[in-house]
């Protein structure tokens, strides 16, 4: 374990955990650090296919690893600079061509909720209770949540949220539409380890990472026609690889895939697909 995140492997598939229950999973700058990191170090590893991250003990996390005194986050000049350039440097997760899956154990608020808001798929103990909960530390939002939330639940049903900072239980948070699937607290690790056994052996890495590639970036092309365009001239110039040749060839033999491409595969600019396809 370094700065409380410790990484075990099983297969294809990474479960990343916060390994700090003594403190709540709670985040301290250097645990931010590490657990970017990580993910960074497992995207970059082609025999990852799929991660999952879960806390370790009773909570997913407590957010911030809050000390007494109330100046947790009155940075200085010489502390507000080395966070800017940690939040500069630090990798995105929508960037990453892996998916990666939140085993939401336990109870997760603050920087513990809108750091999984930045994952693909999240899992959540139904009787937990989860909030962003800024406002009533006199405080916004932080971690892109502003930008992504009304994005996947709908600006009403956002501000309401981000606003008041109450508490929701797991189950509500299913409801939303902030998490897939509200499973009882025993059942969540299993449930995104199956979860992603499954992308790891049955989906082609190069279609995975290129949908997930896709799905973010689109989502911040206003021009519908332009997504339209871009999706289908990918598609077309994936149909011609070696992957869509195995995935027909497995499924018409009733086998398991075996994809021979990687999740980085990187398709011709946009505008070359088309000569690609012709050539």
């Amino acid at each position: 374990m370094t700065d409380g995140i410790s990484v075990e492997r099983d297969g294809h598939v990474a479960t990343v955990w916060l390994d700090r229950p003594e403190r709540g999973n709670g985040f301290i700058s250097a645990m931010q650090v590490e657990l970017h990191r990580r993910l960074e170090e497992l995207d970059a590893d082609a025999d990852v296919r799929a991660i999952v991250v879960t806390g370790r003990g009773r909570f997913f996390s407590t957010g911030a690893d809050l000390e007494p005194g109330g100046a947790n986050f009155a940075f200085d000049e010489e502390q507000t600079a080395l966070a800017r350039k940690m939040m500069a440097d630090r990798p995105r997760p929508w960037q990453m061509r892996t998916p990666i899956i939140a085993a939401m154990n336990g109870s997760a608020v603050g920087i513990g909720l809108t750091f999984p808001l930045q994952w693909d798929i999240r899992i959540v103990n139904e009787s937990a209770k989860y909030g962003f909960v800024f406002t009533r530390r006199g405080l916004i939002p932080e971690q892109n949540s502003l930008w992504l939330l009304p994005r996947l639940v709908g600006l009403s049903v956002a501000l309401e949220l981000l606003l008041t900072g109450r508490l929701f239980s797991g189950a509500e948070a299913k409801e939303l539409g902030i998490a897939t699937r509200a499973v009882p607290a025993d059942d969540v690790l299993p449930t995104a380890l199956a979860l992603a056994h499954e992308i790891a052996t049955q989906t082609a890495p190069s279609a995975v990472g290129l949908t997930k590639r896709l799905a973010y970036e689109l989502l911040a092309e206003p021009d519908r026609e332009a997504a339209f365009h871009r999706e289908w001239e990918t598609f077309r110039w994936m149909g011609r690889q070696p992957d869509s040749a195995e995935g027909v060839a497995s499924f018409v033999e009733k086998r398991a895939p075996r994809f021979p491409s990687g999740k980085h595969v990187e398709p011709p600019p946009t505008g070359d697909l088309w000569a690609a396809f012709d050539g």
